[in-house]
């Protein structure tokens, strides 16, 4: 079969040596290494293979058999003896064990390879009628899935938790325990991983043909541990033991090439050949998604780099063991590592790499599909979309128009009509540093084809709008997609923008800002309704209906039946019970219930002995300067201090609290690492102190991930997401809260203002500055520098009297707000945030005043459903249906 057949990849001859030293060839090694051979059955069929020049073997069969059919087509049987043969069959002939040599590690691996049975069933149902049906698909492009654990989520899905509880309790074993000794996937980091998880749940929920395609990363970003107080990173080996949840795909591998040079095609103004010798098999994963409540089953595409072609064995045979090894660890290391460090060139080139990989195995694979229907290239746009999520995806749009000139020999215009069609970008930040480039040397270097397609892109669209707005110069050097710098720069967002039909912001006041700043020349030249509003949401079934099963019973009691897990506006009847006293206890018992759980939790990771009695004050989050970890823990440090001033009976008085910090800072991101060193430095003294005893407790939990997540989560008090205003795109964490029946602690910033219009303000704390005020302050602390707030003054005088070790190693955090120009406003919105710290103190302590609020923000929380925002994205922006898998649509 060939490659256009979208399956099935020819293996191309590969110059190993030049995938690290890209342009130069050993003398004693040729250039074109032996193309590898498929296994044969005889000699003869060797022969007969070398005359035909072809490697591929496969055959199809003749003829369908109806056990084979019955079978694909039919549902495995879901009684509890059906399951026990099942896990019992995988643990005996699938992993080779015996009732004296297995323990609860093999029971989750057979359990899940015997859940994964039925979602690979139902997933070839899904794929096959979607094909039948020529269903336009969309594919969402993200170099994050935060997914989680699948086990527990998969079991609900099917609505078969109880029967493989029954089924591993005949066989000895607890359904908890196994659900326990499954390792988080590590392929994300935060807010973005999640969001798109999420969405891929919802679109196989709402029954929208959509694929999540990312990449397969061997050791995720980081594994953190805490030594000394300083984070450390580790190699996060999620893939030591066998993965039950992703399913290989041999046969779906495609070429990607890199560095090179090009020839003009003679016969075309707009097509190039593009020679290379480095050139790597992207091999894709599928990992299944089920929709609860359907039949439907989504997928995630995962790339990973095939190696084995590039052992050279003449190298080897030679005694160069290491060249002969080269180009196996020059592709192996593009899917290592999430997010590879890029403070040198060397890691910037690697990122560069990376993302290309992605963009072009998915493309490839996306035409490959479409191929398949046999319609015109013309009509792709009416078969795919293509969401970009953030700017990592953006290649994409070169890589298309790449496809479509030289290999699908389209013209220019043709192509870009069908590539502008086709995409839709979302952009999730407006911070500068997050504002994705790419040096225009080195993207040359790797990408001479794509340089080359971006100045084209760039040219035409800025002869456009010289058209329309003639002699305005500036308006073209600030909307250029080339930076002018020393070296130029290749702005990403701006790629993302011009070749995108949508773009979209991902909550209200982020969408306003981008159309006010980094898009407002754009807005102006092609029209306001380009850009719109998508505001996040998070998904029900993982945030509350697994991680809080106690909450999600008293839902389903109150709605009569499950369904609101797939309506979540039915949560809305909530409100009919807030006066009813046995049901407001319940509320508080299944708080305090997740509150003992968590306490337990960070006994067992930290040691730490914290009162499920007290208030939980959490933050939790990805460590940065703009989430303002920093201005959390200062007020800590000023807590502490005053309980220290205060007698022993009027410290008694006091609320108890526990604060809990978790979140990774990026490797090479100084400042923050030092923020969680300054953490950890100050819990230390803080929970050592005997005086203080349980009155307050800081616990940073190590290596925050989903699973640590769903333990968080539903056991919060009172949530912080206080981000400078008009920093935070929108935020999913805090909806995960307070969909929990959390409070919010915030700034007027990201998705709190809608969280605050839909629950109310009552229900809410804010603080703060706002987002129009920011610049004035920033100018004005430029210049000047304004004595700080006595409270802070003291924070800062205990962090310098050593009081916490040596208050050297925190003097540059000190100094960023005293001396740098305070660009993330810690003094101005201090005296603020400590008001509101007691306004909560004081709320808390009216217990029934509290039940209230947790029980009314719930109730209103519909909106932040990621149905919702998915069902917006389907209309809006990708104009496609949903389609039901059933037995009857598949003639069953």
């Amino acid at each position: 079969m060939s490659r256009n057949s979208g399956y099935f990849s020819t293996t191309i001859p590969l110059n190993t040596a030049k995938a690290t030293t890209p342009g130069a060839h050993d003398a004693d090694v040729p250039v074109t290494q032996p193309t590898p051979l498929k296994r044969v059955v005889s000699g003869a069929a060797l022969k007969e293979l070398l005359a035909s020049g072809s490697s591929s073997q496969s055959k199809t069969p003749s003829k369908m058999d109806n056990m084979f059919q019955n079978y694909s087509h039919s549902e495995i049987a879901r009684d509890t003896a059906t399951i026990k043969n099942s896990v019992i069959m995988h643990l005996t002939a699938t992993f080779l064990r015996t009732p004296m040599s297995m323990d609860s590690g093999h029971a989750y691996l057979a359990s899940a390879f015997s859940v994964r049975d039925r979602l690979l069933q139902r997933w070839n149902l899904t794929n096959e009628f979607h094909d039948r049906m020529k269903a336009k698909r969309v594919y969402y492009m993200s170099l994050e899935f935060l997914i989680g654990r699948t086990f527990d989520n998969a079991l609900l899905a099917l609505d078969l938790r109880e029967e493989y509880s029954k089924a591993l309790g005949d066989v000895g074993f607890c359904l908890e325990d196994i659900i326990d000794e499954e390792r988080d996937a590590a392929l994300g980091n935060g807010g973005l991983g999640r969001l798109a998880a999420c969405y891929v749940d919802s679109m196989a929920c709402q029954d929208y043909p959509g694929w999540g395609y990312g990449l397969r990363y061997k050791y995720g970003m980081f594994q953190q541990q805490i030594i000394n107080g300083y984070q450390v990173e580790a190699p996060d080996c999620w893939l030591d033991s066998p993965n039950p949840w992703e399913f290989p795909r041999p046969d779906v591998t495609y070429p990607v090439k890199f560095y090179g040079h090009l020839q003009r095609d003679p016969n075309s103004e707009h097509r190039y050949i593009w020679k290379s010798d480095v050139v790597y098999d992207a091999m894709a994963f599928d990992v299944p998604v089920p929709g609860y409540g359907t039949t439907n089953v989504g997928n995630i595409r995962l790339w990973s780099c095939k190696t084995n072609s590039l052992f050279d064995l003449n190298k080897f045979n030679s005694g160069d063991y290491h060249g002969a090894t080269g180009g196996q660890v020059a592709a192996q290391i593009l899917t290592d590592v999430l997010y590879p460090n890029d403070n040198t060139s060397e890691g910037k080139e690697l990122r560069l790499r990376q993302e290309y990989l992605f963009c072009s195995a998915t493309l490839q694979d996306i035409l490959a599909r479409f191929k398949k229907t046999g319609r015109p290239m013309s009509e792709l746009p009416d078969l795919a979309a293509i969401q970009l999520n953030d700017t990592h995806p953006t290649l994409g749009v070169p890589e298309l128009m790449r496809i479509l000139l030289d290999e699908e020999e389209l013209s220019w215009d043709e192509a870009w009509e069908i590539t502008t069609r086709t995409f839709a970008f979302t952009n999730h930040t407006i911070l500068p540093e997050a504002m994705e480039k790419w040096p225009v040397p080195m993207l040359d270097k790797i990408l001479p084809r794509h340089m080359g397609i971006i100045y084209d892109i760039n040219l035409f669209f800025l002869q456009s709008v010289e058209k329309q707005f003639p002699g305005d110069r500036d308006l073209l050097r600030r909307i250029s997609i080339i930076e002018e710098s020393n070296p130029q720069q290749v702005r990403m967002a701006f790629l993302a923008c011009v070749g995108s039909h949508k773009v979209n912001g991902v909550a209200a006041i982020h969408s306003d800002i981008i159309k006010q700043t980094i898009f407002k020349d754009f807005v102006r030249i092609q029209g306001e309704d380009k850009f719109i509003n998508k505001t996040n949401g998070v998904s029900p079934r993982r945030w509350m209906n697994e991680c809080n099963p106690d909450m999600s019973g008293l839902l389903t009691e109150v709605v009569g039946d499950r369904s609101w897990i797939n309506d979540l506006t039915k949560v809305k009847k909530l409100e009919e019970r807030v006066a009813d006293q046995g049901f407001r206890q319940r509320w508080w018992d299944a708080k305090q219930a997740n509150k003992k759980r968590l306490a337990d939790y960070i006994l067992t990771t930290t040691g730490i002995r914290v009162s499920p009695d007290a208030l939980f004050d959490v933050q939790v989050k990805r460590i940065h300067e703009y989430k303002r970890q920093l201005m959390n823990i200062l007020s800590v440090i000023y807590r502490y201090h005053c309980l220290k001033q205060m007698a022993p009976e009027e410290r008694a008085k006091e609320l108890h609290r526990v604060v809990v910090f978790a979140g990774k800072a990026a490797s090479g991101y100084w400042v923050a690492k030092q923020v969680i060193k300054l953490i950890n430095s100050v819990a230390e003294v803080v929970n050592a102190d005997e005086e203080i005893g349980d009155v307050l407790k800081v616990v940073f939990i190590p290596d925050y991930s989903v699973t640590a997540a769903e333990y968080i989560i539903p056991a919060s008090d009172i949530s912080q997401h206080i981000s400078t205003a008009g920093t935070e795109a929108s935020g999913t964490s805090n909806m995960k809260f307070v969909l929990n029946g959390g409070i919010i602690l915030g700034t007027v910033d990201g998705a709190n203002i809608e969280i605050g219009e839909e629950i109310g303000e009552e229900q809410i704390f804010f603080f703060g500055c706002l987002a129009h005020e920011v610049e004035d302050f920033r100018h004005y602390l430029r210049f000047h520098q304004p004595k700080p707030d006595d409270a802070l003054q003291i924070a800062f005088d205990m962090i310098q009297r050593n009081t916490f070790g040596d208050g050297a190693i925190f003097q540059p955090l000190i100094d960023s707000v005293l001396r740098g120009g305070d660009v993330y406003l810690l003094s101005v919105d201090f005296p603020s945030y400590i008001q509101a710290h007691k306004a909560v103190e004081d709320a808390y302590r009216n217990r029934e005043e509290w039940i209230t609020k947790s029980i009314l923000s719930v109730a209103r929380m519909s909106k932040f459903s990621s149905d919702r925002s998915i069902q917006e994205y389907a209309e809006e922006v990708w104009n496609i249906e949903p389609v039901r898998v059933t037995s009857c649509s598949m003639g069953i």
